[in-house]
């Protein structure tokens, strides 16, 4: 992966489809100017508030080469924003008995008791402290399209920290740790469990895109800001220097680094690095959750949106909050004004997020990678939003 060219004069300029409701224009100038200043390629933003959709816009490209046009229906790699639908998945499975937050994982995967892991619960997996943010086995990436073999690593994995001690970003492992406990819990891969929730919904969010479907899937153009290290460059290292090495590269591609773009990581039901969808997907599943037991009870997903653990991470270099799989809106990365937002972003500034006071779900996806969740460009869509929230008469803080 590279870093895209700049747009040559004679190229045309990235198109913008699709609608903005009366008053809602702020959201398009917001979402014109990241494609025409900020570096935007491709991308796609939605909003629904109250259950209607006030905003529905794509444009750019979804190609380096800038030859394809983003659609409606595109999808893209959203990374950590698969880890809040990973979260509802098991957010459901409490909601309806068959797991508890205090349970033990071991419980339902036995294997996981290994290494000083018997004690790690639901709650410790969705607010990552179950104590195994990497694999310390070394993996080939032809051992990362065997699922069988990922989880068996997993649960094989000493603990890097006692369970429930210490918060440390499940960067990659998420998915194969929490996946694999919705599989173990309800029989389901997660990927069909998800294919369960979404399409009710109509929502376009996969675990693992069907071949009949790639084609509508954008390439991820990634600018790196250094030189991409390897494990070999760790060599010697130890504590938590190797512990965030190999949460990156143990496999090699864990973090889709090489592979982003090929057929079989578009498969990969790896919902915490390699899932798939559409802004429209996204903001859809996100407003299903702000419906009173449609896809969570209120009361549960009141406690999945409030901050459950924080701490200073290791891996992400700052202290981060996170509740039930979700992330609570912070100072740091604030999700609107309202303290009851909540959601998760993805690499590069992929978003989906909820704000319960303002009835409001908001999705947005794009290819162009740059450092961090945090950006720009979420964050001036983040603020139009929330302007035509109070032109438009509503209230933020209901």
């Amino acid at each position: 992966m590279t870093a895209p060219p700049p747009a040559s004069p004679s190229e045309p300029p990235a198109s913008i489809g699709g609608t903005c409701a009366p008053g809602w224009e702020p959201v398009r100038d917001a979402f014109a100017a990241n494609l025409a200043e900020r570096g935007e390629v491709g991308a796609a933003v939605h909003v629904i508030v109250d259950g209607e959709v006030t905003v529905d816009l794509h444009g750019g490209w979804t190609d380096e080469a800038r030859t394809r046009e983003w659609q409606p229906d595109t999808l893209v790699d959203v990374y950590s924003v698969g880890k809040g639908l990973l979260a509802a998945l098991v957010l459901q499975l409490v909601d309806d008995g068959t797991l508890r937050l205090d349970l033990p994982i071991a419980e339902v995967w036995p294997e996981f008791a290994a290494g000083g892991k018997a004690g790690a619960t639901v709650e410790h997996a969705l607010t990552h402290r179950a104590g195994v943010p990497a694999i310390r086995e070394r993996l080939t990436d032809a051992d990362l399209f065997d699922w069988a073999t990922m989880t068996a690593a997993v649960a094989a994995t000493e603990a890097w920290s006692p369970p429930g001690e210490r918060l440390v970003y499940h960067t990659n492992t998420f998915g194969h740790l929490v996946g694999e406990l919705i599989r173990r819990a309800s029989g389901d891969p997660p990927g069909d469990r998800l294919r369960r929730l979404a399409a009710p919904l109509d929502a376009d969010v996969w675990f693992g895109v069907p071949e009949t479907e790639q084609h509508r899937c954008a390439d991820i153009l990634w600018a790196p800001a250094s030189p991409i290290p390897t494990l070999a460059s760790f060599d010697g290292l130890d504590g938590d220097l190797l512990m965030s090495a190999l949460s990156q590269l143990n496999p090699p591609g864990y973090s889709s680094i090489g592979l982003v773009n090929t057929p079989e990581w578009r498969a990969l039901p790896l919902g915490s690095t390699a899932g798939h969808a559409s802004a429209r997907g996204v903001a859809r599943v996100y407003a299903a959750l702000l419906e009173p037991d449609r896809v969570l009870s209120a009361p549960l997903l009141a406690e999945a949106g409030r901050a459950q653990a924080t701490g200073f991470c290791p891996i992400l270099g700052n202290e981060v909050t996170f509740g039930l799989g979700f992330q609570p809106t912070t100072d740091r990365r604030p999700l609107g004004p309202n303290l009851r937002s909540f959601g998760h972003f993805g690499s590069g500034g992929a978003l989906g997020f909820a704000d319960p006071d303002a009835g409001l779900a908001f999705g947005y996806v794009m290819n162009h990678l740059i450092p961090r969740w945090q950006s720009t460009r979420n964050r001036a869509l983040i603020d139009a939003v929330y302007r035509c929230v109070g032109r438009s008469g509503g209230s933020t803080s209901r």
